[in-house]
């Protein structure tokens, strides 16, 4: 027998033992347990292999983000770096969860400028300073922007009155009135923006961060991008690594045990085995599929893309998007149509309930042939000449297999 067949016949027999107990259907009550007992297992698994992965240090938790925003993401000098800072800490104190990030494991350039912003975090005096400039500055811009439309407005009642129009000298009045206002308010606000920098910069864990800052060279930017790149290339490699470790000696175990309950008859034990061993293989197949898509689209297909692009030939990609859509439609429409609801499955059907077996509706009692559409029910046996179903698998007096 080949690979195939074998997995073929494996796959059918765990398929029946799904839904049946010694050789009979499964009651509902008993239907009703095992699917609680599935669902409960599934959830667990889960449970577990989401607190076993994490023990697995990600490329966020080992150069984390405050780390990126430092030495990758931003220029910093004395004129921006103030405003750097307050991005980083105000983002962080109003984000909806502060997200805690593990020091079991950090890049080595990243932690002397992680544990300074961190102490810059924990202080709530300190963050509250930062959150007053903030406002002050969002406060000033809307200020400057309101006196930039007084200024136009200004200019063009001033040139209306002097071409003698019916502009009245009142209204010059109140936006001159009006500007001079806001200005001064700006200038207030200035001068406590300043106020607030000038104590943010005497703070002794500030000042050690610019201090760090000065030292920051180029060359552990280009080391800190460039093993950023392999982590994030080769992280879900790694993650599909750990998650195996947890999930194979499940599936191992169960499929073991399934084995042994077939092979000893034991039936309760291979009802529930069956469905534990099909329940574990669910989070294998859907991290594999999971790592596939971490790897395939995001990294493969992005380079392709771009290569279709810089030859002007995008529409191939369009192209072969609808051909996948066209398959995926074609491979669906032949599971549902031949495997789920094949013609043997649906005549199967109409049997048990004592349905026609040509036009599906149900027959009297006793009724050889269909009173609707005229089709007659059953065939001699060739192997008892008795009566069974015409498109019986079986022979329902003698069970003996039909010859087509």
């Amino acid at each position: 027998m080949s690979v195939g067949a074998k997995f073929k016949d494996r796959f059918a027999k765990v398929r029946t033992h799904l839904t049946s107990l010694d050789d009979q259907p499964l009651g509902k009550a008993a239907l009703l347990i095992i699917i609680f007992l599935d669902i409960f297992i599934i959830v667990s698994i889960f449970d577990g292999l989401g607190a076993h992965t994490r023990q697995l240090s990600s490329p966020d938790a080992y150069i984390p983000n405050t780390c990126r925003e430092i030495v990758v993401n931003r220029q910093w000098n004395p004129t921006n770096r103030i405003g750097n800072l307050s991005q980083i800490i105000i983002s962080s104190s109003t984000s909806s969860y502060r997200n805690e990030e593990k020091r079991k494991e950090r890049h080595p350039v990243c932690v002397p400028y992680v544990d300074l912003v961190d102490q810059i975090k924990n202080d709530k005096t300190l963050t509250s300073i930062f959150e007053d400039r903030n406002k002050s500055e969002r406060e000033a811009k809307e200020l400057q922007r309101a006196i930039d439309s007084l200024k136009g407005a200004y200019d063009t009642s001033l040139l209306e009155t002097i071409a003698k129009q019916q502009e009245s000298q009142t209204k010059i009045d109140a936006t001159k009135k009006d500007f001079l206002e806001k200005t001064s308010a700006l200038d207030v606000l200035k001068v406590r923006i300043a106020s607030l920098e000038r104590t943010i910069n005497d703070e002794t864990k500030v000042k050690l961060l610019w201090e760090k800052l000065e030292t920051l060279t180029a060359q552990d930017r280009q080391t800190l991008i460039t093993e950023l790149r392999t982590l994030n290339y080769w992280f879900p490699v790694k993650k599909l690594g750990m998650q195996l470790i947890f999930l194979l000696p499940l599936f191992v175990v169960f499929y073991a045990w399934n084995n042994t309950s077939i092979r000893k008859n034991r039936g309760i034990q291979t009802l529930v085995s069956t469905h534990l061993l099909g329940i574990s293989f669910i989070p294998i197949l859907c991290k594999i599929i999971e790592t596939v898509y971490d790897i395939i689209p995001k990294k493969f297909l992005k380079k392709l893309i771009d290569l279709l692009e810089s030859f002007k030939l995008v529409a191939v990609w369009h192209y072969l998007v609808i051909a996948l859509a066209v398959a995926a439609a074609l491979f669906l429409i032949y599971i549902f149509q031949k495997k789920l609801f094949s013609r043997e499955k649906l005549i199967a059907r109409r049997i048990s309930k004592g349905e026609c077996q040509q036009c599906g509706k149900h027959l009297p009692g006793g009724s050889t042939a269909c009173p609707f559409c005229g089709f007659t029910q059953f065939k001699p046996c060739s192997n008892c000449n008795k009566l069974m179903h015409v498109y019986g698998i079986f022979c329902r007096e003698c069970g003996h297999k039909a010859a087509d």
